[in-house]
């Protein structure tokens, strides 16, 4: 993996990002697997979908994994698995199949964990999610959403399919609509905190190893403390304009 983002390239001129690569085609192959075998089994989604419920009660240990290879319907399927393909295709060229796989399953079980620890919050919204069930990609997809738009940040997305926006806004407004959503409870089939924990893990886990969160925002302060000290000094080239000799003063 490069050690910084590469830069973001303007415009891809091809219709999608290409065929699938190896880790996007054996994740869509394992959840459409899934998903048809849900569709003739339906008590494997209680089973295996994600109920915090379950995992304390009852030690089903496996569902922060299991819960992300399950969907409700064939539309909750397909726009998760065409997002994954739309922006997944790319990171895992620029990143590898190996490191790619690692990432999409740190984002998947990040939301999943997520999830876990609100649902220990006290009130209703708590309550409401130690015993909703979630199932799907989505956290895994937030994810890899958040890492299209650090590598390529001003790639247009077609927001509704009829706004062009640069990713890097694109996904400050998806996080922003989860995380209001989240807030009002998790109502409506659609865990958004599952949504949120996506892009806090994959977040995190893209800048181990660089630095952490506090020691980033040391480094940003110290950096603009420079830059505003430079400014304070004058800073000129010295002598005449035909001076070999010329010294920056």
């Amino acid at each position: 993996m490069r050690s910084q983002y590469p830069s973001s390239s303007n415009l891809a001129y091809s219709l999608g990002p290409g065929p699938l690569t190896p880790a996007i085609k054996a994740i869509v192959t394992a959840n459409v697997a899934a998903f048809l075998i849900s569709l003739v089994i339906p008590a494997i989604t209680l089973y295996f979908g994600l109920r915090p419920a379950d995992i304390f009660g009852r030690l089903h240990i496996w569902q922060p994994i299991t819960y992300m290879f399950l969907h409700e319907g064939i539309f909750h399927i397909l726009f998760n698995m065409l997002a994954l393909w739309m922006f997944g295709v790319e990171l895992e060229r620029t990143w590898g199949s190996r490191y790619f796989l690692t990432y999409y399953f740190v984002c998947g079980v990040g939301a999943a964990l997520t999830t876990v620890v609100l649902s220990f919050l006290p009130g209703t919204f708590g309550q409401q999610l130690y015993y909703s069930l979630t199932i799907g990609a989505s956290g895994a997809v937030y994810g890899i959403l958040l890492a299209y738009a650090l590598y390529f940040p001003n790639r247009p997305i077609y927001m509704y399919f009829v706004f062009p926006i640069p990713a890097k806004y694109f996904v400050a407004i998806i996080g922003a609509i989860s995380l209001l959503s989240s807030m009002s409870g998790p109502g409506g089939g659609i865990a958004h905190t599952t949504h949120l924990g996506g892009l806090l893990a994959g977040y995190l886990y893209l800048k181990r190893g660089r630095m952490h969160l506090l020691s980033e925002i040391k480094y940003h302060y110290l950096k603009w403390r420079i830059s505003r000290t430079r400014r304070r000094f004058d800073v000129y080239s010295g002598g005449r304009a035909n001076d070999v000799n010329r010294r920056i003063h």
